[in-house]
């Protein structure tokens, strides 16, 4: 038996599963002297390569919880070695990447990433094959056939080939998502936060098909035009409320999940939100923020796909989040899900 037949033998062997569609990037971190002035020059003291994106992120934070099913990606790269770095990055860790496609005419999606020590960092991005990324190109019912249960799709307003609403009203997001439930698949979906003006039009055509929701206080500020911070930056917590049973009247139909640095709100029809704290992190452990939401994503579908109860999925996520914070990527600082139902214990103790 080759080394691929033995890993798809193994896999076979696993019960469910979680594909992750949507925006595979290639991230360059390059943390600098100092930022400069147009026309000088800084130094780049350390850089970091990772493999970003929503769908690429999810289902690398899943790999390293110790996800006990399936895992795959699906979504389009450049047939480029950065393509390559990306399919290297996800197989090593044990996710299918058969459903991966490379497109000749594109490039694969990138991003340098501008850090200066202390300050916020700066992004410079490139679409490439993620802007081509269609509903046609990715098959849910593959994913069904073989026993997957959860289909994430990650991120909305980055991907707009799927964005893009058409003259029935409807985007390749909606029909994709909608593909997804025909199928039996449990529907997931993030978005990013995005400054188009259009956000709550093109997001809210997807909602209807949208089982969980799983976004920053943010988005969900931008998806239903509620403000969610005031003018010091506060969270106002009555504003987030609303929102959230916005988004269920909306059509999401089984929970929406707002999380801010904060708190995280979980909303389902019929029942009382579920309010659940973040927990506190000393500022001198952020080695960077990004991917941070992630990995509260990713926490969250390895509890719903295991069953667990709100509170107990609302405070794993807190805690891969947290432990996201000391990472130089987006995904490099998250451990087993046993440490972090460990860290669960020691904190109720």
């Amino acid at each position: 038996m080759r080394a691929g037949e033995e890993v798809h033998h193994r896999d076979s062997q696993k019960q469910g599963g979680i594909v992750c569609a949507g925006n595979f990037i290639v991230d360059r971190v390059h943390t600098l002297s100092y930022w400069p002035e147009q026309g000088n020059l800084a130094y780049i003291l350390h850089q970091d390569l990772g493999v970003g994106g929503g769908a690429a992120n999810v289902v690398a934070d899943l790999a390293s919880l110790g996800f006990p099913g399936k895992l795959a990606a699906a979504g389009c790269i450049g047939a480029d070695p950065d393509g390559e770095i990306v399919k290297a990055r996800l197989a090593d860790a044990g996710i299918d990447v058969g459903e991966l496609l490379a497109l000749a005419d594109r490039v694969t999606a990138h991003t340098h990433v501008m850090n200066v020590p202390g300050q916020n960092r700066t992004f410079f991005y490139h679409g490439g094959a993620n802007d081509a990324l269609m509903d046609a190109h990715v098959s849910p019912e593959i994913f069904a056939k073989t026993g997957y249960r959860l289909f994430y799709l990650g991120y909305l307003m980055l991907l707009p080939g799927l964005d893009q609403i058409g003259p029935d009203g409807r985007s390749g997001a909606s029909r994709l998502l909608e593909a997804a439930r025909r199928a039996g698949l449990t529907t997931c979906v993030d978005f990013v936060s995005s400054e188009d003006p259009e956000f709550a039009a093109k997001v809210g055509v997807a909602l209807p098909f949208c089982d969980f929701l799983i976004i920053n206080e943010i988005e969900a500020g931008r998806a239903t035009g509620v403000a969610v911070r005031d003018a010091k930056g506060d969270l106002v917590e009555a504003g987030l409320l609303e929102a959230g049973e916005r988004l269920l009247a909306a059509g999401v139909s089984k929970a929406a999940i707002i999380h801010a640095p904060e708190i995280c709100c979980w909303f389902a029809p019929s029942a009382p939100p579920i309010l659940t704290r973040s927990r506190p992190v000393d500022p001198h452990d952020i080695v960077s923020t990004v991917g941070a939401g992630d990995a509260f994503c990713a926490a969250v579908l390895y509890g719903l796909h295991e069953n667990w109860p709100v509170e107990h999925i609302c405070a794993a996520a807190h805690g891969a989040a947290a432990h996201c914070l000391a990472g130089a990527t987006a995904t490099d600082g998250i451990p087993n899900m046993t440490v972090l139902l460990e860290d669960m214990k020691e904190l109720t103790r």
